[in-house]
């Protein structure tokens, strides 16, 4: 193995152990003696890869966010409707969300409004914009009700999902995360979609979520 292959994997292990402790507590309450610890590496290789724990929790979202572009790539290449990919997008977060610590880690670090040296609002701002991309097509394509404007309804929704996965965070440690993220779009899709449609698309969720909310997109 190489030293740039040893350095990778030593970077990787420094990170997932990094959001093992963000994800458990504050970002206040964690040490770099416990991510070292955690990680299994030395406080000179943690030091080589990352100048402070404000870097390291910069890498950590950076990762969240490129796992959570990763999905949304995916669901994409499905080629599904606008109102399908809104809906397998959330499942998707969802899985992550449950499966993956850095994910977990990097929206606790935002939420918490961590100083990363770079406005973490910009993630936001670009999940509400793709999201009203996708809502801009679902309306072009005569699926979703031309009278909502797209972009309060990318924010709101953007919104209603952080408060819904939150609060099974607070309440259930996210253990009915699918159950109530299902829930929560068999009460906007009847108020989302054009009137015509609104037998056929409140089957949606619950379809999509048996689907891939178990398993995932990914696989």
């Amino acid at each position: 193995m190489s030293l740039q292959e040893r350095a990778v994997i030593t970077r990787n292990a420094i990170i997932r152990g990094a959001a093992e402790v963000f994800a458990e507590h504050s970002y206040a309450q964690a040490s770099l003696s416990d991510i070292v610890a955690r990680a299994n590496v030395t406080k000179g290789a943690l030091y080589f890869h990352f100048k402070s724990k404000e870097e390291l929790a910069s890498a950590v979202i950076d990762e969240q966010h490129k796992a959570v572009l990763e999905g949304a790539v995916i669901v994409a290449a499905m080629g599904r409707s606008a109102l399908d990919t809104l809906v397998l997008l959330s499942v998707d977060f969802c899985r992550q969300l449950l499966d993956d610590v850095v994910v977990r880690a990097g929206i606790r670090l935002t939420l918490e409004g961590v100083e990363v040296g770079r406005d973490l609002r910009a993630l936001y701002s670009d999940w509400v914009a793709s999201t009203e991309g996708i809502i801009d097509r679902g309306i072009a394509d005569g699926i979703l009700r031309p009278v909502l404007p797209a972009a309060d309804l990318a924010r709101y929704m953007v919104g209603a999902f952080t408060g819904v996965q939150l609060v099974s965070e607070m309440l259930a440690e996210r253990s009915d995360l699918l159950e109530r993220v299902e829930h929560l779009w068999s009460l906007l899709v009847p108020a989302m979609v054009a009137p015509h449609l609104v037998e056929e698309a409140s089957s949606v969720p619950a379809k999509l979520f048996a689907e891939f909310g178990v398993a995932g997109i990914r696989d």
